[in-house]
């Protein structure tokens, strides 16, 4: 037998080898709030279950060639967390009038069985189909703000929060929880009651600065999304002024000693604890980030998710002299950075988001392809929710968008607009003088239980997520 004839033989035996051990792939998808995690996921999961008849995935090699056979749900693997709620989402969409899903509040799974063709020509001979079991995860992206604190004592975060207070209007904002906390005695025994009362005032101040601010970056996350955690005492705990903080505890039952002991234990037993129960199990993620809500809130937002954004980022840095690196072995080979709703911009402008993004993402970037992690950036609308159409401005015909703004749900009247241009990189201080773009949130279409869910380049997130372990 000549070594051309060995070759070959030895290729075949390794696809198929290839075939029998690659069947389980685990997707992470995250974002800040409001970036789109729900109804990214409630679109993937309807166009992967009903994609093999009635697909509109064309940038999908699999679904183009018609190797795509079908997928199902099957049982989630972990008991333990809670079940994405899909059929819940998609009782939303096929309501009257239709409404956008619920979003989710802490991690949750789903679990689909997709068969296929598999590209290989041995199996092809044999006439034999293959098996992908695709775990989808949601979490929070607030909750991977938190990773700073690991490399933190109370005393340093407390500094860190007061830093962040030389902002006027967050100044403003924390007021009475300072005042509660400046008033506290610190080395008397422990007041769980005061304690549990004042960090309800400072959780209160950052979903202030979350709705009127604009604000992502909030720490600690789980004060905002806490998941399983609410009401729980490792949420009981906030900052106080630097100075005291660096005062020795001389009371192990006191005030301070307490706080100290929450801040610690919500490191140990959160922080890492999310990181070794989920996060090091994750083979792909998607980043979902809305662009277009803070172009809307002002500078000061924009900046605030530009912070927030590159922060999430370092997640996914597993240099040596990581965090993640010394404490845990990640095995994320590919990112997905997804500018959401690009529906509600003409289609001319999604390469100008696309652009923008990539300039957000730009410093995380690098250093995550830099460990050898497969990147990519792109524009998508999980649901379509506008068409395309024509307006007029200045007596000149432009394009624009249509569809039934969130405000006119009762009335249904159909709206024509022209949000204004995306910045093609980070805005400068000229447009927020201008401030010419107008982000309008739509109504979500009526979804139908028979026929896929209208988007824009689902496929080609799939492709990019999932499309070599199809070969």
């Amino acid at each position: 037998m000549n070594f051309s004839r060995l070759s070959s033989i030895k290729t075949k035996a390794d696809d198929l080898a290839k075939l029998t051990m690659d069947k389980q792939l685990r997707l992470a998808v995250t974002g800040l709030s409001g970036a789109g995690k729900t109804a990214f996921i409630t679109s993937l999961v309807n166009q992967l279950l009903l994609g093999a008849e009635n697909h509109q995935l064309p940038l999908w090699q699999l679904a183009r060639e018609h190797r795509f056979l079908g997928s199902k749900r099957t049982p989630q693997p972990h008991l333990h967390l809670a079940s994405f709620d899909y059929q819940g989402g998609m009782d939303a969409l096929q309501s009257q009038p239709p409404r956008w899903p619920s979003p989710t509040h802490g991690v949750s799974e789903i679990r689909l069985k997709l068969r296929y063709k598999p590209q290989s020509l041995v199996w092809r001979k044999l006439n034999h189909t293959a098996t992908l079991n695709l775990d989808i995860v949601d979490y929070p992206g607030e909750w991977l703000l938190d990773l700073p604190l690991l490399n933190m004592n109370y005393a340093q975060w407390s500094e860190h929060i007061a830093l962040s207070l030389k902002d006027s209007r967050k100044a403003q904002l924390a007021e009475q929880w300072q005042a509660m906390a400046q008033a506290l005695a610190l080395n008397d025994n422990a007041d769980e009651s005061q304690l549990a009362d004042i960090a309800q005032h400072y959780t209160e101040y950052l979903h202030q600065c979350k709705a009127e601010l604009g604000m992502h970056h909030i720490q600690p996350g789980r004060f905002v999304l806490p998941g399983e955690l609410a009401g729980a005492p490792v949420l009981a705990f906030f900052p106080i002024s630097p100075e005291l903080a660096k005062v020795k505890v001389t009371n192990k039952n006191s005030n301070l000693a307490l706080l100290i002991k929450r801040f610690e234990y919500y490191k140990e037993h959160v922080v890492k604890q999310f990181y070794q129960q989920h996060f090091v199990k994750f083979d792909r993620q998607i980043v979902l980030v809305d662009c277009l809500s803070p172009l809307n809130s002002g500078h000061d937002s924009f900046c605030d998710m530009q912070l927030a954004v590159n922060q999430i980022l370092h997640s996914f840095n597993y240099g040596q002299s990581g965090v993640l690196r010394r404490l845990f072995s990640p095995k994320i080979d590919k990112l997905l950075f997804a500018a959401t709703k690009a529906d509600h911009v003409t289609p001319e402008q999604h390469q100008r988001l696309v652009n923008l993004l990539g300039e957000v993402v730009a410093e995380g970037k690098r250093h995550v392809k830099f460990e050898g992690i497969n990147t990519e950036i792109m524009a998508l609308a999980s649901i379509k929710a506008t068409q395309t159409g024509k307006a007029q401005l200045n007596g000149h015909t432009i394009n624009a968008i249509k569809g039934i703004l969130q405000n006119d749900v009762d009335s249904q009247q159909l709206t024509t607009l022209f949000p204004g241009e995306v910045p093609a990189s980070l805005p400068k201080h000229t447009f927020w003088q201008q401030q010419g773009f107008e982000f309008s949130p739509f109504q979500p279409p009526q979804a139908s239980p028979y026929q896929a869910l209208p988007h824009i380049r689902i496929d080609q997130a799939i492709e990019f997520l999932l499309g070599d372990k199809f070969k």
